[in-house]
């Protein structure tokens, strides 16, 4: 039989849940609930397109050029999307991760990142998944086991549905306070209240014909400390909630109205720990002393399990 493109598959499960987990940049490719997809995902033996499910590390978003200076060294990374000149979601998402720990439940996978040109730094990556009775947790983690600080930045790129295509007729709730405006090469250039505009997604809102390839922050908690996010289809009743730590105090929402063939299929609710360009601009940016780690989580409830 014929590897898959995503490599190695891993499944856990949990009652009713089922989730699979790749070998390709140890990305999330299914997660389901009685056989409903939570996330829209990819089959077996594609692809992953339009970065579903993938980890975004050292950096999630977008580098404009490829090029930062980190400690008076100049870099330049490859730029990865071409015609936008730029260097976007980090090194890792089509890298072999290899299984840490592996549980019915629950599995690790870890990747070694080595010094390369443009970003010359060391760091042992891992990246956990769990099904608990709530839902899907993700645990991310690193560690800084070079010689030298490094600029370090996390993210993740999962794509929700509530099996309603497209998805102008399901609601949206956002955290965000603050909406990052960006250039048409998806490079801030400003930042401003969402109070008042169409961005204002705290309360429920139909989704309507908005397209939203967009940052927020200064994300609104609950007592916990949580952020979340809820798109529901008032129709059916389906919902599904994500859920962000207080490491990850931005979030990139995007319709997926530029994707060749599934343009507004899903909502892609992306976690992250900066701002796009955060190696240059520093907003959000995490500095890893030799020896330190960083840690984050986010999780998936479905409504089925709430």
């Amino acid at each position: 039989m014929p590897l898959p493109p995503s490599g190695e598959q891993f499944e856990i499960t949990r009652g009713r849940q089922r989730a699979v987990v790749v070998e390709s940049g140890g990305g999330l490719r299914t997660y389901s609930v009685e056989g409903k997809d939570v996330l829209d995902g990819y089959e077996l033996d594609a692809m992953c397109s339009g970065g579903r499910g993938q980890v975004l590390m050292p950096w999630p978003n977008r580098i404009s050029d490829g090029r930062y200076a980190f400690d008076g060294q100049d870099q330049q990374l490859p730029l990865s999307e071409v015609a936008n000149r730029n260097a976007i979601h980090g090194l890792v998402r089509w890298a072999p991760w290899t299984v840490r720990e592996r549980e019915p439940s629950r599995v690790v996978l870890a990747y070694s990142l080595c010094p390369q040109p443009g970003y010359p730094f060391a760091l042992e990556l891992s990246i956990e998944y769990q099904l608990a009775d709530s839902g899907l947790i993700v645990r991310s983690s690193a560690r800084n086991v070079g010689s030298e600080r490094c600029p370090f930045g996390s993210g993740m790129h999962p794509y929700l549905t509530v099996g309603v295509a497209p998805i102008d007729s399901a609601t949206l709730v956002a955290p965000g306070r603050v909406h990052i405006r960006s250039d048409d090469r998806g490079i801030p250039v400003g930042r401003e209240s969402v109070e008042g505009t169409g961005l204002d997604l705290r309360d429920p809102k139909p989704i309507g014909s908005v397209r939203l390839d967009d940052c927020f922050t200064e994300l609104e908690r609950d007592t916990d400390g949580l952020a979340w996010v809820r798109l529901a289809d008032p129709a059916s009743d389906r919902s599904v909630s994500l859920w962000l730590d207080d490491a990850c105090d931005y979030l990139m929402l995007f319709t997926g109205d530029t994707l060749p063939s599934r343009q507004r299929h899903a909502v892609a609710v992306e976690p992250m720990t900066c701002a796009p360009d955060a190696f240059n601009s520093g907003d959000g940016l995490v500095i890893l002393e030799p020896g330190s780690t960083f840690s984050g989580a986010w999780g998936i409830r479905p409504g089925t399990l709430a």
